[in-house]
């Protein structure tokens, strides 16, 4: 069974959006993942079918209204015993980071019913009621949730099985093994009076592996210490 994802937004629209292209796209032309979007207005009530109000105790801003949305989610859940085993994810920039690891756990797993939010939040009372994991993308404010959701499922596509020509390529990558990447070259041998280094055109795998890992160790340390730490908290338990 496909990996399925249902999107509940206000912009239905929006999807699949860049998601209907490159690998992305030819995995969902062949359905290699699915994906529907879930019209939150929908599920509103009288004639101007509100889905937000004012926020208890006063401030700026509108909140997405807890009865309107748990009814969007729970259209999803009725009668669909596979919707019952798929995680309810929040893009929330109050939420956990996205991580790699996470990702490859939703990849693994037979999809995911995303809540896109809007305005100033959505009510905490839907968020417990339909126990919604909260997922951040990163220390920044969106307009809503539809392009972190975009961006989730992006990562979570491209290790799905067949999506990626080469499955190595995802096991390489920055964050896979808890490092960033090494740097890439290609031909031409100069370019602008810059070489690709020696070691990478000298067939010796072993010296490339090592100049790779090299590599690898030395971005991590300048770039990111808070990896760096915890690659080496990880390797000192080992």
């Amino acid at each position: 069974m496909s990996f399925r994802a249902t999107i509940l937004t206000l912009y239905p629209e929006m999807f699949p959006g860049p998601l209907g292209i490159s690998l992305a796209g030819k995995a969902l032309a062949e359905e290699k993942w699915r994906l529907e979007t879930v019209q939150i207005r929908d599920f509103a009530e009288g004639k101007h079918r509100m889905v937000d109000d004012t926020p208890a105790g006063g401030g700026a801003g509108m909140v997405m209204k807890a009865n309107v949305v748990a009814r969007a989610i729970d259209s999803v859940m009725d009668g669909d015993s596979v919707a019952d085993e798929r995680p309810r994810l929040l893009m929330s920039p109050r939420g956990k980071p996205l991580t790699q690891k996470r990702v490859r756990s939703l990849a693994e797993g037979p999809g995911a019913i995303i809540l896109c939010g809007r305005f100033e939040g959505v009510d905490e009372r839907v968020i417990e009621g339909r126990d919604l994991e909260e997922i951040s993308i990163g220390d920044y404010i969106l307009s809503g949730g539809e392009v972190a959701a975009l961006v989730l499922l992006d990562a979570v596509i491209r290790l799905l099985p067949g999506v990626m020509g080469n499955e190595q390529s995802g096991e390489t990558e920055s964050f896979e093994t808890g490092l960033l990447e090494h740097p890439h070259y290609t031909r031409p041998q100069q370019w602008e009076g810059r070489s690709i280094p020696d070691v990478l055109t000298s067939g010796n795998h072993g010296a490339i592996d090592k100049w790779r890992r090299a590599q690898a160790e030395r971005i991590t340390r300048d770039r990111r210490p808070d990896l760096w730490k915890a690659h080496l908290e990880a390797k000192s338990e080992k």
